[in-house]
């Protein structure tokens, strides 16, 4: 009978955090899923990030991390664009924006902070950028790498939303 108490007592509010953590969304205005970026956005143009939005944050989330990779780079993932810390009020940024207050840039693959766009040497490459929910604030400094980052993620991801973009240099 206990068992079956907790069992009510706890059912929704697991359910109730599932329900944000399923219709936590990823979008960009400038590509659909699984459909081409836009060359502006990459290192054939003017190299700055394309504009996201995300709705149905998790109430009960402190921050929220942003990692933009390319899982099919010939030596692995390649990381083009990590950001932590972004505030869990914010719902957009664009290249125009500046960082939200509290957001902290990490280090991408090519060891230099901040965005570097698409750039594949050949074929379609997919791009694929995940926003993470998570129950703390990472106490990492500019420029800490993926690494450092995804460690310091361990065991705070509440939910994560994912859009993926595809990309090929002509």
């Amino acid at each position: 009978m206990k068992n079956l108490l907790v069992f009510f007592f706890l059912l929704p509010g697991i359910v109730h955090m599932n329900c944000y953590a399923a219709n936590f969304t990823l979008e960009s205005s400038a590509f659909k899923p699984n459909s081409m970026i836009p060359d502006q956005y990459s290192c054939s143009g003017a190299n700055i990030p394309p504009p996201l939005a995300w709705q149905n944050v998790p109430p009960n989330a402190q921050s929220l991390a942003l990692v933009v990779s390319d899982p099919d780079a010939q030596d692995g993932e390649w990381i083009h664009w990590m950001i932590f810390n972004i505030p869990p009020t914010v719902t957009q940024f664009d290249a125009t924006s500046a960082l939200p207050d509290g957001a902290v840039n990490g280090t991408n693959s090519w060891g230099t902070v901040g965005y570097k766009g698409p750039c594949p040497p050949l074929g379609v490459h997919r791009y694929v950028f995940t926003l993470y929910a998570l129950d703390n604030v990472l106490n990492l400094e500019q420029g800490a790498n993926k690494t450092t980052v995804l460690n310091a993620m361990t065991g705070h991801v509440i939910g994560s939303a994912e859009l993926t973009g595809l990309y090929q240099k002509f």
